[in-house]
């Protein structure tokens, strides 16, 4: 069993960045993908990023691209999305998901970890 726990959400002006971190319990975390969704209200869940267990292999959006970077410290059981040149349509909540080596699954929206979500809100 593997529990997510997302922080790092807040407010920032258009342009600003922030660090998400998703902190999982469990030794077998380092050998799972991970990924991020998010979700604003009236709009369907949205992938985001993924990292496979090795941190080797990452995948981004076409919507986030060149702004989201997606990296892991398996040490410290963390996931971590780092994101730059924020803009008020990136504001939603955001969740973690993690399962399986490969990030197939991750992506597809179908592991099965999820965290609670952590609000990001970009104003303009």
């Amino acid at each position: 069993q593997v529990q997510l726990v997302e922080s790092g959400g807040g407010t920032v002006q258009a342009g600003g960045s922030l660090r998400l971190s998703c902190a999982a319990s469990g030794r077998t975390f380092s050998s799972y993908a991970v990924g991020w969704f998010r979700q604003s209200p009236g709009k369907e869940r949205e992938f985001v990023a993924a990292i496979d267990w090795s941190g080797t292999g990452t995948y981004v959006a076409d919507s986030v691209k060149g702004r989201f970077t997606i990296s892991r410290d398996n040490a410290k059981n963390t996931v971590y999305l780092q994101m730059s040149s924020l803009k008020p349509e990136d504001t939603a909540v955001y969740y973690c998901t993690a399962g399986g080596p490969t990030t197939f699954r991750v992506i597809a929206g179908a592991a099965d970890y999820w965290g609670q979500g952590t609000q990001v809100t970009v104003s303009s």
